[in-house]
């Protein structure tokens, strides 16, 4: 009963915080996004592929990584142009809006942002709980993964607006039915909008960021309304 009381009141703080962060982005015109997946889904590698196109449409963006440790996907951002802040969390499996909170400053310094793409700790369970102040829950999978994972992990899916069936070139080498993962998917969440894309061929890829560009640019044609 303690155990319960105490989570609850930590997800209600965050919720708090998460709001007023929603807020001071929304203030802006800054659409934020929340990618979510399990380690080695191709988070970055999604991040690294949409870059020019984004550019290409005129979106300004930056980058939120958490890890356990090190910098090295901020690192892999920051050399296709795109301002990155690295968070490590140490042996914590999430990222929370306390923790975005206090990354704020970085990302409010950066005029004309029109995007904030964050991407959590590689993790299908706890991310799922915690919101940040996201406009949108993106959850990546991967063809090296199995495609029943939906009905395993269901709260991400749940709670996601967009899922992104990743590295669709390995299908053919691997068990992973793509038609079954999308039904399984949608079996959770039937309102699930989800793309197929490859970051090593390129397919998909300019669907998925001309979707976020025009996310972006509605929220910023509303701020200016």
């Amino acid at each position: 009963m303690h155990e319960i009381l105490i989570e609850e009141k930590i997800l209600a703080r965050n919720n708090e915080i998460a709001a007023e962060n929603r807020q001071a982005l929304s203030e802006r015109g800054i659409y934020a996004i929340n990618l979510e997946s399990s380690p080695g889904a191709g988070k970055t590698s999604l991040i690294e592929s949409m870059a020019e196109h984004l550019k290409d449409q005129s979106i300004s963006f930056a980058v939120v990584e958490g890890d356990l440790e090190g910098d090295f996907d901020a690192k892999r951002v920051e050399k296709h142009g795109v301002p990155a802040l690295q968070i490590t969390t140490g042996r914590a499996c999430h990222l929370d809006a306390h923790l975005i909170e206090h990354s704020l400053p970085w990302v409010l310094k950066h005029e004309g942002l029109k995007l904030l793409i964050i991407e959590n700790v590689g993790n299908m369970v706890c991310p799922a709980e915690y919101d940040l102040g996201e406009d949108s829950m993106i959850t990546v999978m991967s063809t090296a993964e199995g495609d029943d994972k939906p009905l395993k992990y269901p709260a991400i899916f749940a709670a996601s607006e967009v899922l992104v069936i990743n590295k669709t070139d390995l299908a053919p080498y691997t068990d992973f039915d793509i038609r079954k993962a999308r039904e399984n998917a949608l079996k959770v969440n039937p309102y699930l909008k989800i793309f197929e894309a490859s970051c090593r061929t390129g397919d998909g890829v300019k669907e998925f960021a001309a979707y976020i560009a025009k996310l972006a640019i509605t929220k910023r044609s509303l701020k200016n309304t």
